[in-house]
């Protein structure tokens, strides 16, 4: 699982600038109303799971969680596992002794939880709507830096709340990781110390590697 996590959990350094012509503007108004909610909240909390499912549809196991997003920070919880990010740096504790430290521009292959839950993807995407039957608009986003470790994403997004149900993210060989959010409070009040690594949190004898 710890691909998974890397797959959706590391942040995406993107910088090409995407022309209009290139997107279907249908999806653009579906964006850019999910865009116009999440930068209206104070802070998002949501229950997560990721299911990673291979190419030939078998399931290899699912995790569950919780995921706090505040402007550029995030804070995710999964059994003893954490990650935080401050905005500026980004502390991946094992649950046991180790935490590593990186920079949020030190990944650029994967989709940090705040690129993907902030309605944001002109620059990054080229995106078209697939899909608008029944409660989900559903569109497919494909990465403009095709060095990118996935192919596309296929975003599911609830026409009555106007928020991210799921996600598919789709890897090179055709595997998928699924992500499904619940529970989600788009008006969180989130104190900024949960965004900041305290060392005095974790057994004394933590290895911290950066």
């Amino acid at each position: 699982m710890k691909k998974l996590y890397a797959l959706l959990f590391t942040v995406v350094i993107l910088t090409p600038t995407i022309s209009f012509g290139q997107n279907d503007p249908n999806a653009k108004k579906v964006l850019d109303g999910l865009s116009d909610k999440i930068k209206s909240s104070k802070g998002i909390s949501v229950l997560f799971s990721l299911k990673s499912i291979t190419n030939k549809g078998k399931t290899n196991g699912v995790k569950t969680g919780t995921l706090s997003v505040k402007n550029s920070k995030y804070y995710l919880k999964q059994g003893k596992n954490e990650i935080i990010c401050d905005g500026i740096k980004v502390y991946n504790y094992d649950g046991n002794k180790t935490v590593t430290v990186s920079s949020v521009e030190e990944s650029e292959q994967t989709l940090s939880p705040q690129k993907l839950l902030s309605g944001s993807y002109g620059k990054d995407f080229t995106y078209k709507l697939t899909s608008s039957n029944g409660k989900y608009n559903q569109i497919e986003l494909m990465p403009v830096d095709k060095r990118k470790a996935f192919q596309k994403v296929i975003l599911y997004i609830d026409k009555a709340k106007n928020f991210i149900t799921k996600a598919d993210i789709i890897d090179k060989n055709n595997n998928t990781t699924e992500a499904v959010f619940s529970n989600v409070n788009t008006n969180a009040t989130l104190s900024d110390k949960l965004f900041v690594f305290n060392k005095s949190k974790y057994p004394a004898d933590v290895d911290i590697l950066d």
